[in-house]
């Protein structure tokens, strides 16, 4: 039953950003050496010596090992190879640095924040200040002349950092990808859910009820279609997450594909029980180890009632009464705050499939957990009407106590609903004095309105 839009936004596999251990990379090209007594420069002050000398620039990017900018550090220009730094210019937040400097061949040194004393994390030689221009002199780590100079332990970890990255930058894309996917098909939900209003919209209040059903089915078809399409690719992409698979039996419950549905449903509750079993697991195992949080251990019920009541649904539209029943059943248990819902919409679906029987039950059990909802009345009292006889000389129909005070508790809460009219001409064409019991045979129902859908608060 079309009871809940899942607005998912999937954790990225990984951290989003790895950051990355520079220190365990960084270069040792010398023993510390004294370095000038002189604080650092500024990157736009001379020092004395430099009095008279033509000034230039320096300009550029400092990218990690991994491919991503550098967060701060130091660009430092010497010019004896490294040893005395004479001019620092301190690196962003975003990895670029900018710094005024006398004109002149440097070795550029570049220390990350933390490096410890005597250690650089690179360097370039003959960079060249030129007159009457800047010079862009990016520290790209990615260059197989960086990766040369490192020792063997730190190749290998640096392969690690880079393959690490590299899987969690495509899962991360790969789960933005799904997320768009999820907001289609949550848009498409809801326009398959208002198909007949933008049919009418569409053709016009004059079109015949045949246009007007025709023209809201293809447009339910197209949009179960296309979020079946997007669900069957992520739960290809993404198999163990539950949310994926709900979606996905929801689809295929509008496109009236059962045995899938019952299948995706299924498969939904076995992941969950899954996910909770392995979170106990792992507490039993460390009983040490620090509480996990309620999170952690507690599926989300809302989760667990969206796949049972979507195997629910299964069930009713198949005839399978008990099955039906016992899944609607699971669904209030694991979400009761939300229990009028899910037997509210269990009512409509049997009405919609004229299962008179389970109809009048569902209903009845659904008004003890809403008395206030009065078409759950009209849907007991016309289950209750069905092929009831007419007195042959009073040419009046004969219902059953049950059934006028149904009826009678309908127009009490919705006097001017949908169904007043109607359920007023079967009260008056009624024998109150010569009532019968309800019978159960199906015949033709008027038309219905779709299960509710309106969502609960995700919180």
């Amino acid at each position: 039953m079309h009871c809940m839009t899942f607005a998912l936004r999937l954790r990225p596999r990984g951290a989003v950003r790895i950051p990355v251990a520079i220190g365990l990379v960084a270069l040792v090209l010398a023993t510390a050496h004294p370095q000038d007594p002189t604080p650092p420069q500024q990157p736009d002050q001379q020092s004395d010596p430099d009095e008279g000398r033509d000034i230039g620039w320096i300009y550029g990017i400092v990218t990690s090992p991994t491919g991503a900018p550098m967060h701060g550090g130091t660009v430092s220009l010497s010019t004896d190879g490294g040893i005395t730094l004479r001019y620092n210019i301190t690196v962003s937040p975003k990895g670029d640095y900018t710094g005024r400097v006398p004109l002149g061949e440097y070795t550029l040194v570049y220390r990350a924040p933390g490096a410890p004393e005597g250690k650089v994390t690179d360097l370039i030689h003959s960079v060249v200040i030129y007159p009457g221009k800047g010079i862009e002199q990016n520290v790209d780590m990615t260059r197989q002349e960086y990766y040369d100079r490192l020792s063997p332990e730190d190749q290998v970890k640096l392969r690690q950092m880079k393959e690490s990255n590299d899987s969690a930058a495509a899962t991360n894309k790969l789960i933005a990808s799904i997320n768009a996917d999820i907001e289609t098909a949550n848009r498409d939900f809801a326009d398959a859910a208002n198909a007949r209003a933008t049919a009418i919209q569409t053709l016009g209040s004059t079109a015949s009820a045949y246009d007007v059903d025709s023209q809201a089915a293809d447009i339910r078809f197209a949009k179960y279609t296309e979020i079946e399409s997007l669900m069957s690719k992520a739960t290809a992409e993404i198999p163990n997450e539950a949310e994926l698979w709900i979606d996905l039996g929801r689809a295929q419950v509008g496109l009236k594909n059962y045995l899938d549905a019952e299948t995706s449903f299924k498969k939904a509750l076995d992941l969950i029980s899954q996910a909770a079993n392995t979170t106990t697991q792992a507490s039993n195992s460390d009983p040490q180890a620090a509480s996990p949080s309620p999170q952690a251990t507690n599926p989300d019920p809302q989760l667990i009632a969206a796949a049972n009541a979507g195997l629910g649904e299964v069930y009713a539209r198949t005839r399978m009464v008990d099955e039906a029943n016992a899944s609607v059943a699971a669904a209030v248990k694991a979400d009761p705050a939300h229990a009028a819902m899910y037997l509210r919409n269990l009512a409509v679906i049997f009405f919609q499939e004229k299962n008179i029987l389970a109809q009048i039950d569902a209903a009845d059990d659904a008004i003890k957990a809403n008395p206030k909802d009065a078409f759950l009345y009209f849907v007991k009292a016309q289950g209750l009407a069905v092929n009831a006889p007419i007195d042959p000389a009073t040419n009046k129909i004969k219902l059953s106590p049950e059934c006028l005070v149904a009826f009678r508790e309908y127009l009490g809460l919705a006097p001017g609903g949908e169904y007043a009219a109607q359920v007023t001409t079967i009260l008056e064409n009624a024998d109150p004095e010569n009532a019968s019991p309800a019978t159960t045979e199906t015949s033709t129902n008027p038309a219905s309105p779709p299960a509710q859908t309106n969502p609960p608060v995700q919180k």
